[in-house]
């Protein structure tokens, strides 16, 4: 079952179970991976609707931060609860040694040896970290070993 397919079923069960608050997040979700669609004119797959998923992630986190910062813990709360939904759609995390022998093994495998290689390495690592790591966090690490 694809991610997508995944999506309507729990929407569908959300319904059923009158489940408001996670009926709405998932509809957010379809209707995000929609306009993606409709705007680009294909059929997204899994890895470019994780690449959706976790921009929406990003901008929840981004919103959490301003309000917080302007005081507004009501509206934190609620994007920390669509945060735990969307959260839950993608793949487990891993750990920064995991992160770690990926980014070692994609300067190996690119041959990258100062900082201009960068986009090398980022581009071999994408695909398999994709929803599973803050590609933030793994574009400093790759600068950082690249910089020795």
């Amino acid at each position: 079952m694809t991610l997508k397919q995944q999506l309507t079923e729990d929407m569908k069960t959300a319904m059923r179970a009158g489940d408001k608050d996670r009926l709405g997040v998932i509809r957010l979700m379809l209707a995000a991976i929609k306009q993606r669609e409709v705007d680009e004119r294909i059929e997204l797959d899994d890895p470019q609707i994780l690449a959706t998923l976790e921009k929406m992630l990003k901008q929840r986190r981004d919103s959490v931060s301003q309000f917080d910062a302007a005081g507004r813990e009501d509206l934190a709360a609620i994007e920390r609860a669509e945060m735990t939904v969307i959260d839950a759609y993608l793949p487990a995390k891993l750990d920064e040694a995991e992160v770690d022998s990926l980014v070692g093994a994609a300067i190996r495998e690119t041959g990258a040896s100062s900082p201009r290689d960068m986009g090398k390495v980022v581009a071999a690592v994408k695909a398999k970290l994709a929803g599973r790591a803050d590609m933030a966090m793994v574009s400093s690490k790759i600068k950082a070993r690249l910089a020795d």
